[in-house]
């Protein structure tokens, strides 16, 4: 890969006596030292932070990813000469959920709504928001990732603006669900990022399918490090978070039905996971590491069913290559995510968590938009005042907000809004 690829926005690095890391090990230990990533073990990854200790939070879920991703580049090592180092994955999976805000997919929905007329919110635009501008480690440039690092993390390479729904009369509109984006405030740290790329190889890469009046945009093409990046985060989906619905007894095993259906049972065999059933779902109180090992199982089927295929139109390598399953490897893992979303997100207990992150957040939004100045910490009210547009200010409202864990969002409603349940003086 060409070196402009370790490029960093401010130029230089710290000087450090007998520092011999590389670029992309320093790029992970700024990830795992961020405040955004230690906040991420109190926030939601699909049930809620206050509701057990057994399930993963995003932190959790992060290194999971990270963990993934290391084994998939491990298999693939020596099938394609463009895999990114160990390092830069993990770094990449490490930073992918950072920017997400409390509460899940409930606050992310919630931001986005009360963003509409500033430029809207999503998850994963945060997510470089954060890294290239917000946190603090290099004034004005976030944590000062290389340029591979950044671009490993935008999982869809278009602006939100492009991708909204066009009503009958050809207006922007997204009401509560945002398009998979990027925010247009990031536009100069895209414009870096892909600066020194062939302009065939950028049009190509940030093309997307069009909005209409019923749906937003969407777009098409990953990197070749965040097509594994995403295979691991959907391997750690699809895998881990069926493993918390089974051990907090939301997915019975009668669900398996549709694994065994639907997924070829030669394939499983050979994997070795044709009967697992009984692994997986034993309520014998001894057996948790039969679980264990069935789910490792899972994991290590879909990883060494991972293969580089190639993306054609493209002259960089980083976009001419995609990581995949095989056909039978990508059955089982669609199967488990439906079956994730199903007995999961779309339960009462997910529902209502989604319920309670959207008021939560919602009204947290009303009240700092009210009187930003009286009710937002003194630093962000610096950075708030500083602000030359209306849609600026907003957005560092939302900053705040997105960067709040779920504990200190529901504390800091608490304070706002519940009689008796705390004072100004306590610590938060």
């Amino acid at each position: 890969m060409k070196k402009f690829w370790q490029d960093r926005r401010s130029g230089g690095l710290v000087d450090r006596p007998e520092n011999n890391r590389d670029s992309y090990e320093r790029d992970r230990a700024r990830i795992i030292h961020s405040a955004a990533f230690r906040r991420l073990q109190s926030k939601t990854q699909v049930l809620g932070v206050s509701d057990g200790d057994f399930h993963r939070t995003r932190l959790t879920h992060s290194m999971e990813v990270a963990q993934i991703g290391k084994g998939i580049v491990t298999h693939l090592e020596g099938k394609n000469r463009y895999l990114p180092p160990v390092d830069l994955i993990e770094a990449i999976s490490l930073a992918h959920d950072i920017g997400h805000p409390p509460f899940g997919h409930g606050g992310e929905l919630a931001l986005n709504t009360m963003m509409e007329e500033w430029g809207g919110f999503e998850g994963n635009g945060q997510t470089l928001r954060l890294l290239s501008k917000l946190e603090a480690h290099t004034p004005g440039f976030g944590l000062n990732l290389t340029r591979r690092t950044l671009l490993g993390v935008i999982k869809y390479p278009v602006n939100y603006s492009l991708l909204l729904k066009k009503d009958t009369k050809g207006y922007s509109s997204n009401k509560i669900h945002p398009p998979k984006c990027y925010h247009d405030s990031e536009l100069d740290v895209t414009d870096w990022i892909f600066s020194p790329l062939p302009k065939s190889d950028i049009d190509l890469f940030t093309t997307y399918i069009h909005p209409t009046e019923s749906k937003v945009g969407k777009t098409i093409y990953h990197s070749l490090d965040t097509s594994i990046m995403e295979l691991a985060d959907d391997i750690s989906y699809a895998v881990h978070d069926f493993e918390d619905g089974v051990a907090l007894k939301l997915i019975h095993s009668d669900v398996w039905k549709d694994v065994e259906d639907r997924v070829d049972t030669t394939w499983m065999k050979k994997m070795g996971l044709d009967n697992i059933k009984n692994d997986l779902f034993s309520r014998d109180i001894n057996a948790h590491h039969l679980r264990k090992s069935a789910i490792g199982g899972l994991v290590h089927a879909l990883i060494i069913s991972s293969y580089i295929e190639d993306v054609p139109g493209f002259e960089s390598p980083i976009f001419s290559y995609k990581a995949t399953l095989t056909p039978n490897a990508k059955k089982l893992l669609d199967v488990l995510k439906e079956i994730t979303t199903m007995y999961i997100i779309k339960s009462q207990a997910g529902q209502t968590i989604e319920f309670k992150g959207r008021h939560v957040v919602t009204k947290l939004f009303e009240a700092f938009s009210s009187d930003p100045e009286m009710l937002m910490p003194k630093d962000f009210v610096t950075v708030y005042k500083n602000q030359e547009t209306k849609s600026d200010s907003m957005r560092v409202i939302c900053d705040y907000i997105s960067g709040m864990s779920d504990a200190y969002a529901g504390k800091i409603y608490s304070r706002l809004f519940i009689p008796g349940s705390g004072t100004a003086f306590d610590l938060l």
